[in-house]
């Protein structure tokens, strides 16, 4: 297969990334490896262009360190992407907000018209457009969610502070990696308004009930197709838990991650919204979960997956690119 992987920039991928994982393990299975960073697309009558950077199968690379240092030491070539199998929406919009506000919405562009010639793109660019925020969880079972609220007024963040007895998480509807996330209680309430404030300023403000459970970290859990993903029993996922007086459970964050324990009722909330995930084509997603609740899909760029495999020792991000091998080989046939 020739699998194209869009990131935001190659010299901002590292080799603890999960698309480095994913791309050195689709090398070593025999695949031709293209990164395309989003300022990198080109489009001339009516075909889809970029400037790649390519793996080929015989440069026999063993370790993601070596990927990453082969990658960047690569010049760029121009290639037409009709010509690839998969291209892999691997990027994270939040990175580019500010500098770049223009790269994401382009990219998805690009993205949407190969769908339309016929190149598998995962996830679905269509439905990523519609994704490209918190609000998409709030399209799923009520049931499987934190009560929650979107706003960019204060006096709606102060009723929702007392309906929640004076203990809420603040957070902006549109990031990534823990950024600016707040939890306000009763002790620190004097800051609420200067939060609110702060969180604004870039756009809405979500407020989500606090769940005790969260004390004791989340559990990112791994998805293909809408299914857990499982080998020998043994679920891709892991549990982050926060270091100190810290209420963020991402890793790059600081938080520590152990074995995660599976429990029949996470079980049952990936059943209730795998539907949608499938419809949506939300081929390879993320979970956040605390207690008995989804805190958050992660649909452009979920990470982890590679302590995820040392703590659980096993060999997942193989298993995802056969059964990529399969839904395109499948698709051929068809």
């Amino acid at each position: 297969m020739k699998i194209a992987f869009v990131i935001n920039q190659t010299h901002k991928e590292t080799a603890r990334f999960t698309t480095t994982l994913l791309a050195l393990r689709a090398h070593q299975m025999g695949h031709e490896i293209y990164y395309i960073g989003l300022a990198d697309f080109y489009y001339e009558s009516a075909h889809i262009a970029a400037h790649v950077r390519k793996v080929l199968p015989g440069q026999k690379l063993t370790t993601t360190n070596r990927l990453m240092e082969v990658l960047r030491g690569t010049e760029k070539t121009k290639m037409f992407l009709e010509e690839m199998d998969v291209v892999w929406l691997r990027f994270d919009p939040v990175l580019d907000m500010v500098s770049r506000p223009w790269a994401a919405a382009s990219a998805l562009q690009f993205a949407s018209l190969l769908k339309e010639k016929g190149v598998l793109v995962i996830n679905d660019p269509d439905s990523l457009g519609r994704a490209s925020n918190k609000l998409y969880l709030e399209g799923f079972d009520e049931s499987i969610r934190p009560k929650t609220i979107v706003t960019r007024n204060y006096a709606d963040v102060v009723e929702f502070f007392e309906q929640q007895n004076k203990l809420i998480i603040l957070k902006p509807l549109k990031g990534s990696g823990g950024k600016n996330v707040f939890l306000i209680n009763k002790d620190n309430q004097q800051n609420l308004k200067q939060t609110v404030e702060a969180i604004a300023r870039d756009g809405y403000v979500i407020g989500q009930e606090y769940l005790p459970d969260a004390a004791r970290g989340d559990i990112r859990f791994f998805l293909l197709n809408g299914e857990p993903i499982s080998i020998n029993g043994k679920y891709a996922a892991v549990h982050r838990v926060q270091q100190g007086d810290e209420i963020r459970s991402n890793v790059h964050q600081g938080a520590t991650t152990q074995a995660a324990v599976i429990s029949p009722e996470l079980l049952l909330m990936v059943d209730k919204i795998k539907d949608k995930l499938i419809q949506d084509g939300m081929y390879f997603v993320g979970l956040d979960v605390v207690g008995n609740r989804i805190m958050e899909i992660n649909v452009f760029s979920p990470g982890a997956l590679c302590q995820t495999e040392e703590i659980v020792q096993e060999d997942f991000s193989a298993f995802i690119i056969k059964k990529l091998e399969e839904r395109v080989a499948f698709g051929r046939r068809a």
